[in-house]
């Protein structure tokens, strides 16, 4: 007899169930954890990476009988938690970004193809997007790192942020705008021929 996997329990549960149960918001933790290390490793670093994550499920769990249950996606109320614990960190963001655009290229390069390849990539204008993402506002940043890194949709983002889905759209066009700009107008993601 095959047996079938256990159907995922929604988010927005398991909040619930945490009221009388508490230990059942550790299966959040299990789900999210990795995520938002991964996202705020990537804005600050992995030193605070660790103890960010593990800040924002105490202020979850703190929080978690004012959840709106009726999102059963709990993702952008944790991004949401994490951003407003990044932005204290506003300092520690900023040497990042400068110290990412005076460190070396990363990889060794083996044959002129493969010089001329870096050249192109988005490797090569890591520290000219280091720079931009560092003179970026605040709240711009948050966007576009969010739809970025955090693989939110502008919804989610709207949600995480607090903000109307309109207010989303502005802030990560203007974002963009500003990125690309810095980059010369150039998708370095693209190569050119």
């Amino acid at each position: 007899m095959i047996t079938q996997p256990a159907a995922r329990v929604a988010d927005a549960e398991l909040v619930s169930e945490s009221w009388t149960e508490p230990e059942a918001f550790a299966a959040l933790f299990d789900r999210y954890s990795a995520m938002l290390y991964r996202y705020v490793s990537k804005r600050l670093g992995p030193e605070p990476a660790e103890d960010l994550v593990g800040e924002t499920f105490l202020v979850a769990f703190a929080r978690r009988k004012s959840y709106d249950l009726s999102f059963h996606d709990a993702r952008p109320w944790l991004f949401g938690i994490l951003t407003k614990l990044i932005s204290r960190h506003r300092r520690t963001e900023g040497a990042r970004y400068r110290a990412l655009m005076r460190s070396p290229l990363d990889g060794d390069i083996e044959s002129p193809a493969d010089r001329v390849a870096a050249g192109v990539s988005a490797q090569a204008a890591r520290p000219e997007l280091a720079e931009a993402l560092a003179s970026l506002p605040q709240k711009d940043r948050d966007v576009l790192l969010l739809v970025a890194w955090g693989d939110l949709t502008y919804g989610e983002v709207a949600l995480a942020l607090d903000i109307p889905i309109g207010t989303v759209r502005s802030r990560l066009n203007r974002g963009r705008r500003k990125v690309r700009a810095a980059l010369g107008d150039t998708n370095p993601m693209i190569e050119e021929e």
